[in-house]
């Protein structure tokens, strides 16, 4: 499986955790940056792993930035994109489950290192359950995209 993952300064040391630690699990993982501490700008970082998970270079995107709030709101706005910012596993299992998440954010300042692999090997290893009312509510979600009002 390809991840691509994604992080802005606040969130590399995150990031590098996670992308190492994936890595060791067999996962394929594309870096898209922050490399360094250097101050950056979130929405850059989040469009191109929303980039690669759109045109399928990735199955999964990972995001990280101090709280995961800003990441999210930048991933949410790409279409095609459903980016759970998840601060257990409990919400990364119905963001796949319910929701087909696409894009997990994780708040590199909100949460420990050992939860954030938790959530994200949760956020990985779950389907999306499928059923009508998933997919119908998925569809009005996704439909939303259009909405200009």
């Amino acid at each position: 499986m390809i991840i691509a993952m994604g992080s802005d300064h606040a969130g590399f040391e995150m990031k590098e955790y996670l992308r190492k630690e994936l890595a060791a699990r067999g996962l394929d993982v594309v870096d898209c940056g922050t490399y360094s501490l250097e101050s950056v700008d979130y929405p850059d970082y989040a469009a191109k792993v929303c980039e690669i998970v759109n045109t399928g270079g990735a199955r999964f995107g990972i995001l990280v930035c101090a709280t995961g709030v800003g990441i999210a709101m930048s991933a949410n706005k790409r279409r095609g994109i459903r980016c759970a910012l998840c601060t257990n596993e409990f919400t990364a299992l119905m963001s796949r489950q319910h929701n087909d998440a696409n894009v997990l954010a994780i708040g590199g300042m909100v949460i420990g290192k050992l939860l954030a692999l938790a959530i994200a090997e949760t956020f990985l290893r779950d389907d999306f359950s499928g059923g009508e009312r998933h997919v119908r509510r998925i569809a009005k979600m996704m439909a939303l995209e259009g909405d200009v009002s």
